[in-house]
């Protein structure tokens, strides 16, 4: 099936003390890349997240934003140092037992000294695994949508294959007509500069003038490459590469077409033949 480079997914789970988010944007290159953004305490997971990711995908740019967001009602999660408190009350009665005139201490001078109070740390770490589950969720409906995108690639190419195909069957069916044509204005222009009585040079020349101008090994070619286009677009694997280099063979045998063109019909079919050609290769480039 035909995989699009070009797509998205995004998934989301929650966890105790908020949501964890995945969202996976994917575009068009030569080879698998992978840019991952996540928070630093999933960071050992990064080996395991890219072999995962490799399974389910062979080419593309991966864009991989993994989020942590915590529950809006369950607030900061704080921690109160009773070490430094008792310290702190420790200091404050032998400063009245000194006798001086000072302010007993209160709750609120505690509580804003730095470091009474701090922010739990998030222990991230214990939902591993389920970070991994929402990965192999997000890259199935990556995958999905790649198909999906896949498809209409699929239908595009075909279209431009079979007006390419109807294009080569026109040429080739013109193709006599076109000879006769050529090999009466040659006859006629020899004649005008050969010797007369030299017959068999006359021929020689004919056939060589006529060779250079014969399009059928290109038409034949074009065939047989549009052929394999369509072949290679049943396969259950990666072939975007083999697409590239079906395209680059298809346009070779169009510039030689054009190259080759006797009359101005021959031209403009080989002018319409490469536009396709050129439409398909844009196209293909977005194949995994």
């Amino acid at each position: 099936m035909i995989k699009s480079m070009t797509a998205y997914a995004r998934c989301q789970t929650p966890v105790e003390g908020g949501e964890i988010s995945l969202e996976l944007r994917s575009l068009n290159t030569r080879f698998l890349e992978q840019n991952l953004k996540m928070p630093e305490e999933w960071r050992p997971l990064e080996i395991d997240i890219r072999a995962r990711i490799a399974h389910y995908l062979k080419r593309g740019k991966l864009e991989v934003y993994l989020r942590f967001q915590r529950d809006s009602m369950t607030g900061q999660q704080l921690e109160l140092n009773e070490v430094l408190v008792q310290q702190l009350f420790s200091l404050s009665d032998k400063i009245q037992q000194t006798g001086k005139e000072v302010a007993p201490l209160r709750m609120v001078d505690i509580l804003r000294w730095q470091g009474v109070v701090a922010e739990r740390e998030r222990n991230l770490a214990e939902h591993n695994d389920v970070v991994m589950a929402l990965f192999d969720t997000a890259l199935t409906e990556l995958v999905e949508s790649r198909c999906r995108e896949g498809e209409k690639l699929k239908v595009l190419i075909l279209e431009r294959c079979n007006t390419i195909a109807t294009l080569v069957e026109k040429v080739r069916e013109s193709s006599p007509a076109i000879r006769d044509n050529i090999h009466a204005r040659l006859v006629q222009r020899l004649t005008e500069v050969e010797i007369k009585g030299d017959p068999y040079r006359l021929e020689q020349e004919l056939v060589l003038q006529l060779h250079k101008l014969d399009v059928d090994e290109e038409l034949d070619r074009m065939q047989c490459h549009l052929k394999e286009v369509t072949d290679v677009m049943e396969r259950d694997e990666a072939i975007g590469r083999r697409l590239d280099f079906l395209m680059q063979e298809l346009n070779r045998e169009a510039n030689t077409l054009g190259s080759k063109a006797a009359n101005i019909d021959l031209s403009g079919a080989a002018v319409d033949i490469k536009v396709l050609i050129e439409q398909m290769r844009e196209q293909v480039q977005n194949i995994e």
